[in-house]
């Protein structure tokens, strides 16, 4: 298995809880189609919605077909704000995967592990954040001009805004209350994205120091392949759920029943959103001093590769930092000698040591680590350094180990239930 499947394997080994997460929030949708290759998904709260707009049809003397079509009014708000989004991922070379439709927006799975890391850095989320609600609020202002042009006597401004009985200005706010929703400076909504997006302990919200690298050194190893970006998120749930509960409160005050509607799912919603952060912090305080091996052999640039293939057979190590006079010029892998062996016979490591990698401190994030040195081949090594002293490394191999007890004792300390 190559050290790019390996790392993949053991990340997707610790997002296990979100992935059930993601499963079961799928298992409460109903698919409705795929369109351009993208799959949509309609969550089961929009029929918990159906049904209360034909109760409020009625209640408002209107018929259950007026109810119904104001709830296909909000459906259409939310496809309005989607469509947006699909377009700006295609703006932003993003393939997408899917879209879960719900009543206060939407949510993207994306094709390839490449689209979702780039989804997730810091400039392009806070793009797709306003897109959104501005894409919202710009239909219903262009809808309130075409109303007021085309039928001036209408009140678009008299209350209530959204009701079964008079639909072209229920359009115009569904619209408009959905982007300010949105707008709003907390998670789940899009705003939470824009104004709170705090960076991962560790990081520098998309600005990730690089570690200084070998004498040489350029881009870095594989071992950062495969890494998922939905990693690095905010931190302001709990600031979502006392939103909540003000949307609730403004709605008993001003007798709008989908301000309630809305506070009662945006409630829901970040209590979700919080548990899910949950997972995403646990994977992201992992750091190289966790997972780092400190009994590690290495090899001299001068060495023969005979003498280096005599040490390797008594070692478990795949790969060897090598030095020259105690300073860290390069690694090689078994495998790299052994090839050089049965190609050119017996030379010195340094012909065949590579000198492209990247270096790590021992509190640095071991996402973080990964992320910033995702995607390029190399030696298939991360030396961890404290001043210019190496102190540990980090290989696939071991890494798998080390994250697999360590996503073991997380199992044993969690509740069941968790």
């Amino acid at each position: 298995m190559t050290a790019s499947a390996t790392v993949g394997l053991i990340l997707f080994d610790l997002a296990k809880p979100a992935c059930e997460y993601n499963r079961a929030m799928r298992g409460w949708s109903f698919p409705i189609g795929r369109y351009f290759g993208v799959e949509v998904r309609i969550h089961a709260f929009f029929l918990l919605l159906l049904a209360m707009a034909i109760g409020l049809g009625s209640l408002a003397g209107s018929s259950a077909g007026r109810g119904l079509t104001l709830w296909l009014l909000l459906l259409f708000a939310v496809v309005v704000r989607e469509v947006a989004r699909a377009l700006a991922s295609a703006w932003f070379g993003l393939e997408l995967g899917g879209i879960l439709l719900l009543p206060t927006g939407g949510l993207n799975t994306y094709a390839t592990p490449e689209a979702t890391q780039r989804a997730a850095e810091p400039a392009i989320e806070r793009r797709m954040a306003v897109v959104g609600p501005l894409a919202n609020i710009g239909f219903g202002l262009l809808l309130a001009t075409i109303v007021l042009a085309s039928t001036p006597g209408i009140n678009l401004l008299q209350r209530p805004w959204i009701t079964p009985s008079h639909l072209l200005r229920a359009m115009v706010w569904l619209n408009l209350l959905l982007g300010a929703i949105n707008l709003l400076p907390a998670f789940p909504l899009d705003g939470g994205r824009v104004f709170h997006r705090a960076p991962a302990t560790g990081a520098q919200d998309g600005n990730v120091e690089r570690r200084p690298a070998a004498p040489g050194a350029e881009a870095a190893t594989g071992l950062g392949a495969g890494l998922g970006a939905g990693l690095r998120w905010g931190r302001s749930a709990g600031l979502g759920q006392w939103i909540a509960i003000a949307l609730i409160i403004t709605g008993l005050l001003l007798n709008n029943m989908w301000l309630l509607i809305m506070g009662a799912f945006v409630l829901i919603a970040a209590y979700m959103e919080s548990q899910n952060l949950l997972v995403r912090n646990d994977a992201d305080s992992v750091l190289m001093r966790d997972v780092m091996l400190t009994q590690f052999s290495t090899l001299s640039a001068s060495d023969t590769l005979e003498d280096a293939l005599q040490r390797a057979v008594h070692s478990l190590q795949d790969v060897f930092p090598v030095v020259r006079g105690g300073n860290l010029v390069g690694a090689v892998s078994r495998q790299n000698i052994m090839e050089a062996l049965a190609t050119s016979g017996n030379s010195y490591v340094q012909g065949v040591m590579t000198r492209s990698f990247q270096t790590a401190l021992p509190e640095d994030s071991l996402v973080n680590t990964l992320g910033r040195i995702s995607g390029a081949q190399g030696a298939q090594l991360v030396p961890v350094m404290q001043g210019e002293r190496i102190v540990g490394i980090v290989t696939p191999q071991n890494l798998s180990q080390s994250m697999g007890l360590l996503n073991q004792s997380r199992r044993i300390r969690r509740p069941e239930d968790s």
